[in-house]
């Protein structure tokens, strides 16, 4: 069973990202362009004044490095269209893995829940715990914007509020269901869910606040690459919880009917 639910896990997974591609190069590329343009102006503004008894190795310098700046790895044409599709395809085929490990795990303790609505539980709890919260304290930059010399301490922070987003929620669901006996399914989900708040409210104040936008960087540019990318992961995360659902309730409920049917 478990071997059937990861399978279909991964192909829900695989469905989401290719949805998510076809969101990303709509409405993501097109920031991403237009940051990489405003990188290019910057990195050619160069005052020519600066040193005038050297204007010729200066000029010459610069024109070795454009030369070397023209000479992509990969073209950028490249990183839009098959890179980015193979990025997103493997990330949504393991997510979906991991998530049908989750489903496995979490069917039948979620209450009355069937399949559909404990992926769509689970869906959610994914969203908001591995994607929107995160992005509130560090949010995702476009090209251009951010210091090279600290992307590894910048992805430690985010990946470590991840962290601690994935427990917290971990111990709200622990909690609701050890509370629910007493107090009830919906004060039990209240409780939960304002314990898991204080956490995540405790958690963003304490991490160090990172912002490294450039004061000329355009504001609605961000907006719109920040949108795009919270846009993606609301699209992948719900093709999963919905195409999961239906697929492993084909599988699970499949004997409940035929037992029905037979008596």
């Amino acid at each position: 069973m478990i071997r059937t639910l990861l399978i279909r896990g991964m192909i829900a997974g695989l469905v989401a990202g290719l949805i998510g591609f076809g969101f990303a190069r709509a409405f993501g590329e097109p920031s991403v362009a237009r940051a990489i343009a405003f990188e290019a102006s910057h990195e050619h503004a160069e005052p020519a004044h600066e040193h005038e008894h050297e204007h010729a190795d200066a000029a010459a310098n610069a024109a070795h490095s454009h030369d070397h700046g023209d000479e992509e790895l990969v073209s950028r044409d490249t990183q839009a269209g098959l890179g980015l599709l193979t990025g997103v395809a493997v990330f949504g085929t393991a997510l979906g893995g991991l998530f049908s490990l989750v489903f496995a795990f979490a069917y039948g303790r979620l209450g009355a829940l069937h399949a559909r609505g404990t992926s769509a539980v689970l869906a959610l709890l994914g969203f908001v715990s591995v994607a929107v919260v995160p992005f509130l304290k560090y949010p995702p930059n476009p090209p251009a914007v951010g210091n090279p010399e600290t992307i590894g301490p910048r992805t430690a922070l985010f990946f470590g509020m991840v962290a601690i987003s994935i427990v917290a929620a971990v111990f709200a669901v622990r909690l609701q269901r050890t509370l629910q006996a007493r107090h009830g399914g919906w004060n039990a989900s209240l409780i939960a869910g304002a314990a898991y708040i204080v956490v995540i409210a405790i958690a963003q104040v304490t991490l160090p606040r990172v912002d490294e936008v450039p004061a000329d960087f355009s504001a609605s540019l961000l907006w719109n690459f920040r949108l795009a990318a919270i846009g993606i992961q609301a699209l992948i995360w719900t093709t999963l919880g919905l195409v999961f659902g239906a697929l492993a309730a084909r599988e699970l409920e499949r004997p409940v009917v035929r037992r029905m049917a037979a008596a």
